[in-house]
């Protein structure tokens, strides 16, 4: 696992591409399965629901969205860090649904700006003040394992493990 991408461990050679554009179909596909007071529930104190694993990849959609963008239009900039943790203070009351239309739409967006940018961009240098410099590629990486790992969660809670 790299520093720069803590998330790269789950990858296993798959290619991004597919990872990205089927997760929001494939967190569709957990949520339908469960019930409505699990998608609600915390599996365990202290660990989110499933409601709140969503919104809170809606809100990484943002940054990672914002994040993707400021990589292609300033040389070598450097990426601001979150407390994932407040801002899920605020999860509370969020829908699946409103927070999967978000991640959704958000992903599209990310997608085609991703389609676009690559291979042309792939080195461009974005610095993450916690986890050093990087590349716009090493963002993508990261939103790629950064799905993976929330949808184990998702099916793991899902199955009832």
């Amino acid at each position: 696992m790299s520093a720069l991408n803590p998330y790269g461990k789950f990858l296993d050679g798959q290619p991004l591409e597919a990872i990205l554009s089927a997760t929001a179909g494939a967190i569709n596909q957990l949520l339908t399965a469960m019930s409505a007071e699990k998608v609600n529930t915390p599996p365990a104190p202290g660990k989110w629901s499933p409601a709140q694993i969503v919104a809170h990849l809606a809100d990484c959609e943002l940054v990672f969205a914002f994040r993707l963008r400021q990589t292609l239009a300033e040389d070598a900039p450097t990426i601001q860090p979150f407390d994932q943790d407040k801002w899920a203070a605020t999860y509370t009351g969020v829908s699946p649904g409103q927070a999967m239309g978000v991640f959704s739409s958000l992903r599209g967006w990310n997608l085609r700006l991703i389609g676009l940018a690559l291979p042309q961009a792939a080195e461009r240098p974005v610095t993450h003040p916690e986890r050093g410099t990087m590349t716009f590629q090493t963002l993508v990486e990261t939103m790629a394992g950064h799905d993976l790992n929330h949808l184990a969660q998702l099916e793991k809670i899902a199955s009832g493990d």
